[in-house]
């Protein structure tokens, strides 16, 4: 080959690339919960890329997003054991979804944090089936040469995710309802109001701060109604004095940013059911809200 032809094909891949990169991130991020850790395997991908064999290729966003795949559970599979020693609950780095249309392009449900956030407690090769087909509805027969295993028990390994999923989370309410309820619960938050907190929260809520021990932080998770609704009272008028919110959009649902002066302070997000408040998740480690700022002000 020469010289010119390698320019133009390597040109030709970069396109091709190019075209797919979306979906390549979408799916790393889903597998991986990593905003970060997506980005790698998308680059490590690009790399393979450029080093392959692509005569015989026809349908390169396929072949990519094998190769992605197989680099997300791998990295899933080491990230497991990094987020057991984890400081303080762990929770999905969060994504703008309004600088990207295309990522939550795809069934949106996927994406949502919570789900995400219960996603995390399978094990890597179920929870990349599930983002596959339920994401991306790859057929089943795709989905079992992807993950190296036969037809059969891939449909086993989505339908064990599809009843975690289904015994750890009620149905989501509406766009709308969703956020008048995480609206009302800001607004009793700062106010330190136990009365409306209690009406809004569901029984059993569980509140989690994300603070990757950098920030102070619950290191255990705040569970059911009243322990819940009189943290946030106590913390009322420690917290909130001096910070500003501004209403934004994470993984296709709706979120409250908190900053002081300047600085991003957390990002409020919620898992909200006709029970009211499911879960309330702070991410308040510098590390994730650090480029979903900077996205936003993209």
């Amino acid at each position: 080959m020469c010289a010119g032809d390698e320019a133009n094909s390597l040109d030709r891949a970069a396109r091709e690339f190019m075209a797919a990169r979306s979906r390549l991130f979408g799916i790393a991020y889903r597998v991986l919960g990593s905003a970060a850790e997506a980005e790698d395997i998308v680059q490590e991908a690009w790399l393979r890329w450029q080093t392959t064999d692509r005569t015989d290729i026809r349908e390169p966003t396929a072949f990519l997003s094998t190769v992605t795949t197989r680099l997300a559970i791998n990295c899933a599979q080491s990230a497991r054991v990094r987020r057991e020693s984890y400081i303080g609950p762990w929770l999905p780095e969060p994504v703008d979804t309004t600088s990207d249309p295309q990522l939550g392009a795809e069934r949106a449900e996927v994406l949502d944090m919570a789900v995400l956030f219960v996603l995390e407690k399978l094990n890597p090769v179920e929870r990349t089936a599930y983002v596959l087909r339920e994401a991306f509805n790859y057929p089943y027969r795709q989905l079992a040469d992807i993950l190296e295993t036969t037809e059969g028990n891939t449909r086993q390994l989505v339908s064990r995710a599809r009843k975690h999923l289904s015994t750890e989370r009620r149905e989501p309410v509406s766009a709308t309802a969703h956020q008048r309820l995480l609206k009302a619960f800001v607004a009793a938050a700062q106010t330190g109001d136990l009365a409306a907190l209690e009406e809004i929260l569901s029984a059993d809520v569980v509140s989690y701060a994300d603070g990757g021990g950098v920030r102070g932080a619950s290191k255990i998770p705040v569970v059911g109604r009243t322990h819940v609704a009189r943290t946030f009272v106590a913390y009322a008028p420690r917290f909130w004095p001096g910070t500003e919110i501004r209403w934004v959009e994470a993984n296709g649902r709706p979120a409250a940013l908190v900053t002081a002066h300047g600085e991003a302070m957390a990002l409020v997000t919620a898992d909200v059911s006709e029970r009211g408040i499911e879960r309330v998740m702070w991410v308040v480690n510098p590390a994730k809200l650090a480029p979903y700022v900077a996205s936003l002000r993209d």
